[in-house]
């Protein structure tokens, strides 16, 4: 009878550890499986990386190629005077018009606000939001080309 019982008992104990390992190998086959699938959708969405240019740059471009120019000051700046052919979609705003006034998440978007921290900001923002070809060109206060238009531009 004793060994009936210790017979029954290293049973249950053996099926326990059989159960554990096979759990444990189910897991790590899941683990392996999501973390692939991570890593496909990581690759497909490249993220694109923050890109800064001097002004020079940034006419370069406007003159030379499809490009969205982005203002991100308020409306009340833009009034004032903003560089031709800008679009305006103020910092604050970003998250509701982004999707809305800049469809194309692969079009060359140029952001610039009055000094270059909210188009700093926004580019980061518009990055995050899946955005391929962000370039930050600062603030207009460093703008030299003329093209500044508003109430109290051109």
């Amino acid at each position: 009878m004793k060994k009936t019982m210790l017979t029954i008992l290293l049973g249950w104990l053996l099926l326990i550890l059989i159960t554990a390992c096979s759990t444990t190998d189910q897991a790590d086959q899941i683990t392996a499986e999501e973390n692939a699938i991570v890593a496909v959708e990581e690759e497909e969405i490249e993220q694109a990386e923050y890109i800064k240019l001097t002004p020079e740059e940034a006419k370069e471009m406007i003159d030379n190629e499809d490009v969205i120019i982005l203002d991100v000051r308020t409306e009340e700046e833009f009034r004032q005077g903003h560089i031709e052919g800008a679009i305006l979609i103020p910092d604050y705003d970003l998250d509701k018009l982004a999707g809305e006034k800049l469809p194309d998440k692969d079009a060359t978007i140029l952001i610039y606000c009055r000094s270059g921290n909210r188009s700093k900001l926004a580019s980061h923002f518009l990055i995050g939001m899946g955005y391929q070809n962000v370039y930050d060109f600062g603030g207009i206060l460093d703008w030299r080309y003329g093209e500044v238009q508003g109430e109290q531009g051109n």
